[in-house]
């Protein structure tokens, strides 16, 4: 089931597709270890099923309070926050995040 807005405060059962963050940065695939590795690499962490299926899609595996974010394909910026509107909410400029993941 494909969710376009953001279901919950914590952003943890987000399954959409947004790959970009506030800042217009794409998103590496979580998949990925390049530019930026991570240790978000177990299928649970993810409410799409698998690591694979989530893509470069923005998602908070370690259940952070900033919300939906993802490292980003910039080398030089390794994570932001995304924004996603919360369901039945318009979508609202929201400030990257700067706390070191």
């Amino acid at each position: 089931m494909f969710v376009a807005c953001n279901p919950t405060p914590d952003g943890r059962q987000y399954i959409g597709n947004k790959h970009y963050t506030v800042h217009g940065y794409t998103c590496q695939a979580w998949a990925s270890q390049s530019p930026h590795s991570h240790g978000y690499t177990k299928d649970d962490l993810f409410p799409d099923g698998s690591v694979e299926a989530a893509s470069n899609y923005c998602r908070n595996p370690d259940n952070d309070d900033v919300g939906l974010w993802c490292y980003t394909t910039d080398p030089d910026k390794r994570w932001e926050k995304c924004d996603v509107p919360a369901c039945g909410q318009s979508p609202s400029r929201v400030s990257g995040g700067f706390l070191q993941r």
